[in-house]
C-alpha cells in the first residue's frame, strides 16, 4: 500500500509514501549521466539524464521505487496487485522489463509529453531481474510541473490516463479511483450548508464539519480520496521550508501506523518512508517510520558527469534533540 502525490508552490514537488510490511534496505541512489543503464534486450544506455530517488540496489543496479531526473520529471511505482499484466516480448515494440521502467523513462524524457511518446511504442515485459526477484505488480505516476499521467499495464496493453489530481494509490484501476471522487463532491474545507431540511434549524457546532464523510481508513481507495482532498485544498507559502513542510503534512494524512493494517503474511504494514523531492532543484527529502526528522540528499552535490552510482542508506533512527539538557 502506497500513496504518491505532486504539489506546486513556487517550485514543483514530487513524492510518495512506501507502505509495506518489510524493508528491502532501501537507500537514496543517485545515478549520474555516464552511469550505464542495462535495459535487458533493449541494450545499454551509456549517457542519459541524471536522476535521484529511493531504490533497492542489487548488483549495483538501482531498482527505483520513485525518482526525479535533473530535468524535473518525476516517476513512482505503486503496488497494483492482481491487475498488472506484463507480456512477452513483441516485435516492433520497445520491450522494457518492469524493473527498468523508471530509469527507461527518466533517463530519456524531460517532460510528460516526451514520456507519452515513448509509452506509445513500449511493451512492459515479465522478464525478471534475476531468479529471486520477480517482476513487481505496479502502476505508475509520472509528473512534471505542468501535468501528471497514470500508466497501467493490463490485459489490454499499456494504458495511459491523464491524472488531473496528481495523486495515485493502489487498487482499483485509476479510472475507478477517479470515478469514486464523485461520491465526495459535497466535501468542503469551509463550514457546510444545511441541506438536510429547510424546516430544521441545523447549525455547525465546530470547525471542520464540511469534511464529514472524508474516509479515514487505510484502504487504497480511501487514501486516494483523502490525499486528493488534502492536496487539492492545501495552502502554504512559497518558501522551500514552507513548501516541504506542507508536502509532508499532505502525505502525513495517509501514513500508516504499525498495528492498524495486518497483511496476509501477518506482517504489519507501516509507512517505511515518505519522500518529497523538489524537482526544480534536485533536493530529495525523506523521513522514515522511526525517524521523523527530515533528511535531505542533493542531486547536484554529486559529480553528475560521473560513472558510478552514489548510494546513501536511509537514516532510520529517531533524531530527538533535547533543548534544555544540562551538561554533565
Amino acid at each position: 500500500m502506497c500513496t504518491a502525490a505532486v504539489y506546486r508552490t513556487k517550485d514543483f514537488y514530487f513524492g510518495r509514501t512506501l507502505d509495506y510490511g518489510v524493508s528491502y534496505d532501501e537507500e537514496v541512489a543517485i545515478m549520474p549521466r555516464r552511469c550505464g543503464i542495462d535495459f535487458g534486450g533493449m541494450g545499454m544506455l551509456k549517457r542519459h539524464y541524471a536522476m535521484i530517488g529511493v531504490a533497492h540496489v542489487e548488483k549495483q543496479y538501482p531498482m527505483y521505487y520513485d525518482a526525479v531526473n535533473e530535468k524535473g520529471l518525476g516517476m513512482a511505482g505503486l503496488n497494483f496487485t492482481g491487475n498488472a499484466v506484463y507480456k512477452e516480448k513483441m516485435r516492433g515494440k520497445d520491450n522494457v522489463p518492469v524493473y527498468a521502467f523508471i530509469p527507461w523513462i527518466l533517463s530519456q524524457c524531460a517532460t510528460v509529453e516526451e514520456a507519452r511518446r515513448l509509452l506509445k511504442r513500449m511493451n512492459l515485459t515479465k522478464e525478471p531481474f534475476c531468479e529471486t526477484i520477480p517482476p513487481a505488480q505496479l502502476h505508475w505516476l509520472i509528473s512534471d510541473r505542468e501535468e501528471s499521467i497514470t500508466v497501467e499495464a493490463v490485459e489490454e496493453g499499456v494504458l495511459v490516463y491523464d491524472n488531473p489530481v496528481g495523486v495515485l494509490t493502489n487498487n482499483p484501476p485509476f479510472p475507478m479511483q477517479m470515478f469514486h471522487l464523485n461520491n465526495y463532491m459535497q466535501l468542503t474545507p469551509g463550514p457546510p450548508t444545511n441541506r438536510f431540511s429547510q424546516s430544521l434549524s441545523l447549525q455547525t457546532y465546530c470547525v471542520g464539519m464540511g469534511a464529514i464523510g472524508l474516509p479515514g481508513d487505510v484502504s487504497s481507495q480511501s487514501r486516494f480520496v483523502r490525499a486528493a482532498f488534502v492536496k487539492m485544498n492545501s495552502v502554504s507559502g512559497d518558501s522551500e521550508a514552507e513548501s516541504v513542510s506542507q508536502f509532508f503534512h499532505i502525505l502525513g494524512s495517509v501514513e500508516q501506523q504499525r498495528g492498524c493494517c495486518i497483511a496476509k503474511d501477518g506482517a504489519y504494514e507501516v509507512t517505511l518512508y515518505t519522500s518529497c523531492c523538489n524537482a526544480d532543484t534536485g533536493m530529495y527529502y525523506y523521513t522514515t517510520y522511526d525517524n521523523h526528522q527530515i533528511t535531505a540528499v542533493s542531486l547536484h552535490a554529486e559529480d553528475l558527469e560521473g560513472e558510478l552510482l552514489a548510494r546513501y542508506p536511509l537514516v532510520r533512527n529517531e533524531q530527538i534533540p533535547v533543548i534544555n539538557e544540562r551538561n554533565a
